[in-house]
């Protein structure tokens, strides 16, 4: 099944927090697979932005550069994508960025990557591997 992967995850991967075994066990197993693992660039951005915050534009471009060699594949939504994330928002009042990895899921017949608690709203529509 495919795998979509939530700004949270990252960030918890980047910083070694509790969960970050579950990431890199996904890591792992999508290069092993030569399977990718999606992450809509509207999460992108909201992992960008917080290492911008965290540690300054140079670190975050470092830590990009780092990233861009995960076995990830960064997806713009579409029209469709984007039709579910509203979807998502209007229903099920997730966070707007959220609902972008959320409809990417549901578009993609995939399951979500994540440790953030407001993924909880749609666990009985999309299938959600919780990392911690």
């Amino acid at each position: 099944m495919v795998k979509v992967l939530d700004a949270t995850a990252l960030m918890v991967y980047l910083k070694k927090e509790p969960g970050y075994e579950r990431v890199k066990e996904a890591f792992v197993n999508a290069s092993e697979s030569n399977k990718v693992i999606l992450m809509s660039t509207v999460n992108w951005g909201e992992v960008f932005y917080l290492l911008i915050k965290d540690q300054g534009i140079e670190q975050a471009e470092r830590i990009q550069k780092i990233i861009e060699t995960f076995p990830i594949e960064f997806v713009a939504p579409d029209f469709l994508i984007t039709k579910q994330a509203a979807l998502f928002k209007a229903a099920k009042k997730l966070p707007y960025a959220d609902c972008f990895a959320a409809g990417l899921a549901k578009v993609h017949k995939g399951e979500i990557i994540t440790g953030d608690n407001d993924f909880r709203a749609i666990e009985n529509e999309i299938k959600i591997i919780w990392i911690k």
